[in-house]
């Protein structure tokens, strides 16, 4: 906008302005509801599991942590199956924690081995 030296291009610069806050103040306010929904508890509970179940490697990891707890759990339960004794409750607390961990860092080794297994159960006999 260059100097303004009658009344009618005041006039039109003001106008202008005028259109450029109204413009301004309903971007502003479009901007205040998106961050406020997204700051709703609610919603950020979904967009941070919508992130989570979206990542590359969601789904083996949680088979990996799956198989690892369910073999630690039944590990405890072979071992000291049903039992009152407070000292083998916790010695099969600690095997628990030992079996989850080992097969955790080794998920891939036990799987695939677990597949071989299986396909030499259920192969066909020529």
């Amino acid at each position: 906008m260059g100097t303004i030296s009658n009344i009618t291009e005041l006039n039109a610069a003001i106008l202008l302005l005028e259109n450029k806050q109204t413009q301004e103040a309903i971007l502003l306010k479009e901007q205040f509801n998106l961050t406020y929904e997204s700051i709703k508890p609610i919603n950020f509970i979904r967009s941070t599991f919508k992130e989570l179940v979206t990542a590359p490697d969601f789904k083996e990891d949680l088979l990996n942590t799956s198989i690892s707890l369910a073999a630690g759990y039944f590990s405890k339960k072979l071992a000291v199956g049903s039992t009152n004794n407070p000292l083998k409750q916790i010695l099969g607390s600690f095997l628990q924690m030992g079996v989850t961990s080992v097969v955790s860092k080794n998920a891939d080794d036990i799987r695939t081995k677990f597949m071989d297994i299986l396909s030499v159960v259920f192969e066909k006999k020529a």
